[in-house]
């Protein structure tokens, strides 16, 4: 279905014709392991991922996800990423803006986290949006950017930022979004942008 002129305008999709951004899939996790995304092509320029209230059954893990090529399977496609987050705790103790080494990828085929220390209590949880650019290109590597705000594990506001790409000229067709351990529950849904 397509968006009306003001969703449009909140998606920071403005400018663009209504018939030009679509909802392609909106899916809910209760207490699954995983969220997949298939069917990317080049009907869009670009996709955006909206991520809701995701709440872990694990205290302290991560959202995370990972790519499949047209034609390839097991969500293990070579990235590399950079990821930066800024903290401010409820007891206002502990607040930075830092690049987190250790929560990025250099030609790596793991999943990628775009949360740290997600909290798995009944009021906490993350929200975010991943955008993905021109996947079906043959030509170029698969860019991408994911911002999220997290209730984290120590009581502790965070906010996110992963940027990347994907390290392969094949089109990338499928996402799949999964915690770093264990089930999740919270809505996925997926726009198309013309």
């Amino acid at each position: 279905m397509p968006l009306g002129a003001n969703k449009a305008a909140i998606m920071g999709v403005a400018g663009v014709s209504t018939g030009d951004v679509v909802l392609l899939s909106n899916q809910t996790a209760s207490g699954d392991s995983a969220l997949s995304f298939t069917g990317m092509s080049s009907t869009y320029g670009e996709y955006i991922f909206k991520f809701y209230n995701i709440n872990p059954a694990t205290d302290d893990t991560n959202l995370s996800f990972q790519f499949n090529a047209s034609g390839e399977s097991g969500y293990n496609e070579t990235v590399t990423t950079t990821f930066f987050r800024a903290k401010h705790d409820e007891a206002d103790s502990t607040y930075n803006l830092a690049y987190v080494a250790g929560s990025d990828l250099a030609q790596a085929t793991s999943f990628q986290q775009v949360t740290q220390g997600s909290g798995n209590g009944a009021d906490e949880s993350s929200v975010g949006e991943m955008h993905i650019f021109n996947p079906s290109s043959t030509t170029y590597v698969t860019h991408f950017n994911v911002m999220t705000q997290i209730y984290q594990n120590g009581n502790a506001s965070f906010h996110a930022f992963v940027g990347g790409y994907v390290n392969t000229t094949a089109a990338i067709t499928d996402v799949q979004f999964k915690m770093s351990s264990g089930n999740f529950d919270g809505k996925i849904k997926m726009w198309g942008v013309k």
